[in-house]
């Protein structure tokens, strides 16, 4: 999954076939949890370790859910695919150390990574683009849960218009400005046809919306403040391809 910030925009693989290592790429500044009464300082947290905490989130809330209570570095790192030493430089983040014998205390960590990660509050959803992807996203049940309601669909089909998807009534794209600003979106969601996406953009940007989740394959233009991940299944298949075609010996280097 590609990163674009403001009106840059880069390719994960270019990225990283730069880079050696991608908790050496460019970090972002994320309020860092601390277990004292020392207020939380700005830190900066590598792209690739926000991602990581996202995936020990998903596993914690998982282990949480089996009435797990407290968890060795060992164990969670294992589960999150990473080793033990990177989860634990990750975790320091936070401020989080776990306890020697003991590890972590699963609800306190999964309350930490959700404060850094800014889920401490729901984040309303728009979709632009109710075609066979939006229908899937607007009906996908996993969102509400984890913080991310669907709260508004857009199309300019007029079969479609006013007509419930996932209990939402659908909205025209020329209401994009007026209806996310009414119902407070954070997060837009294009799933439309590559020419239509700038548009969709620009009206999102109007309407406030800050953070966009774009998986038309296009390069968005988007003001420095609006921050932009690009989905682009195509390429992520590409990179597949590359791996399965290293290890059966077909790189050429």
């Amino acid at each position: 999954m590609a990163v674009q910030r403001g009106r840059r925009n880069g390719s994960a693989v270019a990225r990283n076939l730069r880079t050696p290592d991608a908790d050496n790429a460019p970090t972002a500044e994320m309020p860092a949890v601390t277990d004292g009464d020392d207020p939380a300082r700005a830190r900066a947290i590598p792209e690739a370790a926000v991602a990581r905490l996202a995936v020990y989130l998903r596993v914690l809330s998982a282990m949480a859910e089996q009435g797990a209570t407290t968890v060795a570095s060992e164990e969670l790192a294992t589960a999150a695919g990473v080793n033990s030493a990177k989860l634990r430089k990750d975790l320091s983040y936070l401020g989080s150390y776990g306890t020697r014998g003991v590890g972590y205390e699963v609800a306190v960590l999964v309350g930490q990574i959700e404060r850094t990660l800014g889920l401490t509050r729901k984040h309303k959803v728009a979709v632009a683009g109710i075609g066979n992807l939006g229908h899937a996203l607007a009906n996908y049940g996993g969102f509400p849960g984890r913080g991310f309601p669907v709260d508004a669909l857009f199309d300019v089909d007029p079969d479609l218009i006013g007509v419930p998807v996932g209990g939402i009534p659908v909205s025209h794209l020329d209401d994009i400005p007026q209806v996310c600003r009414e119902r407070g979106i954070s997060i837009g969601v294009i799933a439309t046809p590559p020419p239509a996406a700038q548009s969709v953009c620009d009206r999102l940007v109007a309407g406030g919306v800050q953070c966009i989740l774009n998986f038309a394959p296009v390069v968005l233009q988007v003001p420095d403040h609006v921050e932009v991940r690009k989905v682009d299944l195509a390429v992520e298949l590409q990179i597949l391809s590359f791996y399965v075609a290293r290890r059966n010996g077909m790189v050429v280097r």
